[in-house]
């Protein structure tokens, strides 16, 4: 019986003793209460973008222990600008917290985002009560919303217009922030149907520009070109977004929309210059430009009016001539009215009329820099509602200068001067290339060297891209490309070669040819036309006649 007692007995004991182990540890868990330690963050919940507000964290330890190894953790809102450009995760060791202590800490901060946009604060403090080895969180948010964003951002777009037409619109961006924006981008998109041409500034993919700095009080415009297809009646939405890129994203501040309908086309505009459509005009060209008009509509149109307003510093306004419009010195307009085109007055369903006029261009308008370049004519041409935008491109002016010199210091010829039948006579010869408006790509200079005439090889520059076809004859000088203004705003590229006459049939008096024409041919970047100029052939005097220019 006793043996049974004692073998009941040790495992009660054993029970005990463990059951006693895990309440103390329970009790060890339980003691405290996270729940003691109050956490909260004070701040605005509503502020205008990009003003500095600051985030107050505050805590008091509401019980009986000390809390020790104390750690903050603050997040501040995502997209957040905050001081010297800190993390957007901080984290802050504080000294033990006291029973009934109470601190605060403080973190400041400009948020970035759109209107009525929510932006959340999150803060955590980590402790491990005195004499516990146990670790807690004590974790809370806090909501701000974006009340105002201080930057006006508008889309000045028509709201109609007739399909296949050139439609213009601006954005225009203004800050009244008090604090400056950096790395701004504006973003458009486009409906369908829609045909992007150009714009000003230039777009970087057609969609995106790069605005950079602005700072308050600064703004700017955008304006926009290009031709809109769509069904009549049809509406198209145009949307813009002005924003930063911060770490790769684009944060939207402020957008724009606005929708233009599509009209049932009433007039048809086209011109033509010299007859041609797309036309490309040279420097001193005599352009006879005619305007024609058509009723598309099935109502007819009476007591109309045409303006053509000419801009471009090319045009000579000396030299314009017009039968029966009136020209306005003062805004380089042309106006038509019914009193000089019948059609004017009235014009039917499907009748078409035109006005005419002419005037040059100026042989040459000097250039500033070598970024003054790609010069256009440009025509607006209105009629009643209906406005056209016409613009014409400008070759550049390519040019070879061809010298011939007896006495010079390059090589120093020999020989006598003028030559004598029988003897040799040496000369060098200069060629000078020169571009004026637009760049121009792989410019060749060549010419034909008479039978007797013949190279002697020396030529400088020696790495001068410089050969001779001795079947054809045939000079060439590979200049490579030419930017605008090259040799007209600085020193023009140039080659010297030395050539040798010697005639046994030379009569007296007689000059006979050493270099034939030197042209100088290359394509213009900017209206993809091939260009040529002559310089005229050097006889045994060295004389020539004047440059001539064609396309």
């Amino acid at each position: 019986m006793r043996r049974l007692r004692k073998k009941f007995i040790i495992p009660l004991i054993i029970l005990v003793t463990i059951a006693g182990f895990v309440s103390i540890w329970f009790y060890q868990k339980n003691i405290y209460s996270k729940e003691i330690l109050k956490l909260e963050i004070l701040g605005p919940t509503e502020a205008q973008a990009l003003d500095e507000i600051e985030y107050t964290v505050k805590y008091k330890n509401n019980g009986d222990i000390t809390l020790e190894d104390a750690k903050i953790i603050f997040e501040y809102p995502k997209y957040s600008l905050t001081e010297n450009n800190q993390p957007l995760r901080q984290e802050v060791k504080i000294e033990d917290i006291y029973p009934g202590q109470e601190r605060t800490i403080s973190f400041k901060a400009r948020l970035l985002g759109k209107e009525n946009e929510t932006k959340i604060a999150k803060a955590s403090l980590s402790y491990r009560p005195k004499n516990l080895k146990a670790f807690y969180e004590s974790p809370t948010s806090f909501t701000t919303k974006i009340s105002f964003v201080p930057l006006t951002f508008e889309m000045d777009l028509p709201s109609k217009t007739e399909p296949g037409r050139e439609v213009s619109f601006s954005l225009n961006y203004f800050s009244s922030l008090n604090y400056p924006l950096t790395d701004i981008r504006i973003i458009v998109e486009y409906p369908s149907g829609f045909e992007f041409s150009e714009s000003n500034p230039p777009a970087l993919e057609k969609t995106d520009w790069e605005i950079g700095l602005l700072n308050k009080a600064e703004g700017g415009r955008i304006e926009i070109k290009g031709k809109l297809e769509g069904e009549i009646r049809e509406q198209k939405i145009f949307r813009a977004m002005l924003g930063v890129w911060q770490e790769n994203e684009f944060i939207l501040l402020k957008e724009a929309a606005r929708g233009i309908e599509i009209l049932k086309p009433g007039l048809s505009i086209f011109q033509q210059i010299n007859g041609q459509t797309n036309y490309i005009a040279n420097p001193g060209d005599s352009l006879h430009y005619e305007i024609f008009f058509r009723n598309v509509r099935e109502e007819s149109f009476s007591n109309l009016f045409l303006i053509s307003r000419l801009e471009g510093r090319v045009f000579d306004f000396d030299t314009i001539k017009t039968e029966s419009g009136s020209f306005q010195q003062g805004d380089n307009s042309i106006i038509w009215d019914g009193k000089g085109i019948s059609k004017l007055q009235f014009l039917a369903q499907g009748e078409e009329g035109k006005v005419e006029f002419w005037i040059n261009l100026k042989k040459d308008w000097g250039k500033t820099s070598s970024q003054d370049k790609n010069f256009t004519l440009k025509n607006k041409v209105i009629l009643s509602q209906v406005t056209e935008d016409f613009d014409t491109k400008i070759n550049s002016k390519l040019e070879i200068q061809q010298s011939g010199f007896y006495e010079d210091e390059v090589f120093g010829n020999q020989g006598p001067f003028p030559p004598q039948t029988g003897q040799s006579t040496s000369y060098t010869i200069i060629w000078q290339a020169k571009n004026y408006y637009n760049d121009v790509n792989n410019v060749k200079v060549k010419a034909i060297l008479p039978a007797d005439v013949r190279l002697t090889g020396k030529i400088f520059p020696q790495d001068s891209r410089f050969t001779f076809d001795s079947q054809s004859r045939e000079i060439v000088w590979e200049v490579g490309n030419l930017e605008a203004g090259k040799g007209v705003l600085n020193e023009a590229p140039s080659v010297a070669f030395q050539i040798e006459f010697r005639s046994d049939t030379l009569s007296a008096g007689e000059t006979p040819e050493i270099v034939g024409q030197a042209k100088i041919t290359g394509q213009d970047v900017f209206t993809e036309s091939m260009l040529q100029s002559i310089a005229p052939a050097l006889n045994t005097l060295l004389a020539g006649t004047p440059i001539e220019q064609v396309e």
